[in-house]
């Protein structure tokens, strides 16, 4: 079967399509076509929001946006932004002389200590942020492992300053907060993970 539309039709078809698809989208989605996106990509509507507190992050205060900035462009499912005032912060970020490293409770929640030691060994601050906000998320080290691999951390080298997560990182990051996430959520973890080479 050939169905064609006489060109007179499918003008006036475009004239009620067009407002009409766009009236739909913002219904639905709270967006118009033409801002379905954002500078940082399209984020999930319902993505899990996960607070931090980066007060005493000192001369990392920095480093600590940007590594959040890596997380928040690269994943929809989950969200990390600044805890409101009087707001009891999800995660907890330091400074101190140490490694750095984080201590997870609980997927989506702990403390993670920017370690003067790796910086004063030429490690990158955003990667070192980014990696550790990647434990916050719920990804092990994964070490010896290439420069490639956000989650090798220390082992990639001081050399390394790739902070974006690689594609499986991602995709794990993504399922933990997505279908996965309310079973997740009240598992206790326990861990610290410490950013040794």
């Amino acid at each position: 079967m050939n169905l064609r539309i006489p060109p007179r039709h499918f003008r006036l078809s475009l004239r009620v399509l067009v407002p009409l698809l766009a009236g739909l989208c913002a219904l639905v989605g709270g967006q118009t076509l033409a801002s379905a996106g954002t500078a940082e990509g399209p984020r999930a509507s319902a993505a899990v929001v996960v607070t931090y507190d980066a007060s005493g992050s000192e001369e990392f205060a920095d480093a600590v946006e940007k590594g959040v900035g890596v997380w928040n462009e690269q994943v929809q499912n989950v969200e990390l932004k600044p805890a409101g005032s009087g707001e009891r912060a999800d995660v907890t970020v330091l400074a101190d002389d140490g490694w750095p490293r984080a201590q997870v409770p609980e997927l989506g929640k702990g403390t993670v200590w920017m370690g003067r030691q790796a910086v004063n060994e030429g490690h990158d601050v955003v990667r070192i942020a980014a990696h550790e906000f990647g434990h916050i998320l719920g990804l092990p080290d994964r070490k010896p492992g290439p420069c490639s691999s956000l989650m090798s951390g220390a082992s990639a080298g001081p050399d390394c300053k790739n902070a974006i997560p690689n594609e499986a990182e991602k995709a794990e990051v993504e399922s933990n907060f997505g279908s996965q996430y309310a079973e997740l959520r009240d598992v206790r973890l326990d861990r610290v993970f410490v950013d040794r080479p």
